[in-house]
């Protein structure tokens, strides 16, 4: 190893390294990675862009309730958010299916709030709004002044799936249009749209998709965490270089390769802005309400979010980034018992910035 490659960070300074060993990572969150066997490398993925549909299709089945499952783990023993309730609306979709929409807001709300309408991770393809997880998302931002809507949009494989692209975009953007249609009703002031990894994706999409489509005067914020938009997981570019230095640190890029397939099924949309948003060019971006891309320092997924911020930036529209250092991937809203004061600072960026806009 030369002298210069010793001071490269994660695994670009060595191939070897482990997001227990890296010395920037939160121990705090260490110790749980490690309490669930995810600190070291962990075995090859057998879910990648060569695996064929049908067993891609049979590894998320199995692997989505472990995730639900490591989730209800880390949030089932928080106590209760007070002073909030819920509900759920079902609307239906464009595509003539049912929505549920989950309506969570403060008990003595006086007055129109900001909506927060959030957009659930699982890469697309897993994971439902449902979950625990989320469900605390959405109680807690409820409690700082908003009202939080989670959408729970067709997945690409899974129990909601088998939906490829463009279902769960389409699902999100008739949520968003029946939010905006009930903005009264609901108490709602503004609208950010909001989410994390694959719900950053969505996130972003859906302000594509509202501008291409006629309606972006609905969103007035767009606030998108470790946002997974590159598609680019199978051969990493050296131009995002975090999918090199944090590889297997919580993510897989091989795996990430076998989950974007899921998606877009490995055809044309692979460059399509619309299902991976990086690809956007300057005239589709020109023009979009202010955004906030948050990424996590020790993500795969860090680079291609703040290429975005970039080209957010070139084509003039307002735009800040954030960077959430020691964590993984997600790891500011994952680790909530863990790193209370991290998570807590996530959820205060996003009320003030949906306050703001």
């Amino acid at each position: 190893m030369t002298a210069a490659a010793v001071h490269r960070p994660g695994r670009l300074g060595d191939p070897d390294m482990t997001i227990a060993d890296d010395p920037r990572a939160d121990p705090r969150m260490i110790a749980v990675l490690e309490m669930v066997g995810m600190g070291g490398h962990g075995e090859p993925s057998p879910a990648t862009a060569e695996t064929s549909m049908e067993d891609l299709y049979a590894w998320v089945n199995e692997a989505e309730p472990g995730f639900e499952m490591l989730f209800d783990a880390l949030f089932g023993a928080l106590p209760a958010v007070e002073g909030v309730e819920s509900r759920t609306e079902v609307i239906s979709g464009v595509d003539g299916n049912d929505i549920n929409l989950y309506i969570h807001n403060q008990s003595d709300a006086a007055g129109p709030q900001p909506c927060v309408y959030h957009i659930h991770g699982g890469g697309m393809v897993l994971l439902k709004a449902s979950g625990q997880s989320y469900v605390r998302w959405r109680d807690e931002l409820a409690a700082l002044g908003l009202v939080a809507i989670g959408v729970e949009f067709r997945n690409g494989g899974g129990e909601l799936g088998n939906h490829p692209f463009p279902a769960g975009l389409n699902d999100c953007a008739s949520g968003l249009q029946w939010v905006a249609a009930n903005k009264d009703a609901l108490g709602v002031s503004t609208i950010t749209v909001s989410g994390e990894s694959g719900g950053g994706n969505l996130t972003l999409a859906t302000a594509l998709k509202a501008k291409r489509d006629g309606y972006l005067e609905m969103i007035d914020g767009v606030f998108a965490q470790c946002p997974y938009i590159s598609g680019m997981y199978a051969d990493p570019p050296a131009g995002l270089p975090s999918l090199h230095e944090n590889n297997q640190y919580f993510l897989d890029c091989e795996n990430m390769g076998g989950i974007a397939k899921v998606y877009d099924l490995g055809g044309p949309d692979r460059t399509n802005p619309l299902a991976w948003p990086l690809h956007a060019s300057v005239d589709d971006l020109t023009g979009l309400p202010p955004h906030v891309i948050s990424v996590n320092e020790l993500d795969p997924l860090r680079d291609e979010g703040l290429a975005y911020y970039r080209k957010l930036a070139a084509a003039g529209n307002s735009v800040q980034a954030r960077t959430v250092n020691g964590t993984c991937h997600a790891g500011d809203v994952i680790f909530r018992g863990a790193m209370p004061e991290v998570y807590a600072a996530t959820a205060a960026a996003l009320r003030d910035f949906a306050y703001s806009v």
